[in-house]
């Protein structure tokens, strides 16, 4: 059964789901994606833990005001759900965006967080990340919605997944041409930016809850050093990759994927 209501953050709704019961777990999804993106996660979670599954700032139902945003912002945002329904403590999943979210979340809060899982994120990005990420937000204004989404695909998945998956991937395009609630430009440009201007690199060593990561060793998105970075920094971190993964390789190998963060969280 699932249940719907809104947190208050600093004047800025925020929208969430909660799904299964048990110990909580906050999920936090990427830039551009609403919480029922992690529905083929969720399928599997909610048997065993009690969702809490946001709409970030600037995306969902959730309000979308004018950026800049930050990812402690967003971070505040998640505690405000947390608060608004007396959770001291969750385990917490981030995907991209979500997991830089979450770091930022297990800095400042850190006896709210019982464990973390960070997928496909970063803890600061190079200029070259950074001028992908500009560059999409021209991208945006001047592309049809639908060949936005072609643009975004082909950086998100990897190479093999197109041999199989490609009527499904174009699926996906026509659905963002006639997409009802479309993500505004504010909250597009306002969540990346929060994306570029993420930096935890010389606190990582601060987070000390149990941490893994995972990563698509083709991912072009967030590549894999990135990820070598964070399990560096993170003290007893635990690094898992999935190697004809790419950015999205918790949809690429969903199976392996789901299995291996469902033991992690049930084990911390």
């Amino acid at each position: 059964m699932k249940k719907t209501g809104y947190a208050h953050s600093k004047g800025t709704k925020i929208y969430y789901q909660i799904r299964g019961e048990g110990t909580p777990l906050v999920l936090l999804m990427g830039f551009g994606a609403d919480g029922d993106v992690w529905e083929k996660h969720v399928a599997e979670y909610e048997k065993h833990f009690q969702c809490i599954i946001l709409d970030n700032r600037g995306v969902g139902v959730s309000d979308q005001p004018k950026g800049p945003y930050t990812t402690k912002m967003m971070a505040e945002d998640t505690i405000a759900v947390m608060d608004e329904l007396g959770i001291q403590q969750a385990k917490v999943a981030g995907i991209s965006m979500g997991g830089a979210i979450a770091q930022e979340l297990t800095l400042h809060y850190p006896a709210r967080v019982a464990c973390l899982v960070l997928i496909s994120t970063w803890p600061i990005f190079n200029n070259y990340a950074k001028t992908v990420y500009e560059n999409l937000k021209k991208l945006r204004v001047t592309s049809k919605p639908e060949d936005f989404m072609e643009l975004l695909q082909l950086w998100i998945f990897a190479p093999p997944y197109y041999e199989e998956g490609l009527p499904g991937l174009k699926e996906g395009q026509a659905g963002a041409a006639t997409a009802t609630n479309p993500q505004t430009q504010n909250g597009f440009d306002g969540q990346l930016d929060a994306c570029i201007h993420h930096n935890t690199v010389d606190r990582l060593h601060q987070i000390k809850v149990p941490t893994l990561i995972t990563i698509g060793s083709m991912d072009i998105f967030t590549p894999p050093p990135f990820s070598d970075i964070l399990h560096e920094k993170i003290e007893g971190s635990e690094l898992v990759t999935f190697p004809t993964g790419g950015h999205v390789h918790h949809w690429e190998d969903l199976e392996r994927f789901n299995r291996v963060t469902t033991e992690f969280l049930l084990a911390h």
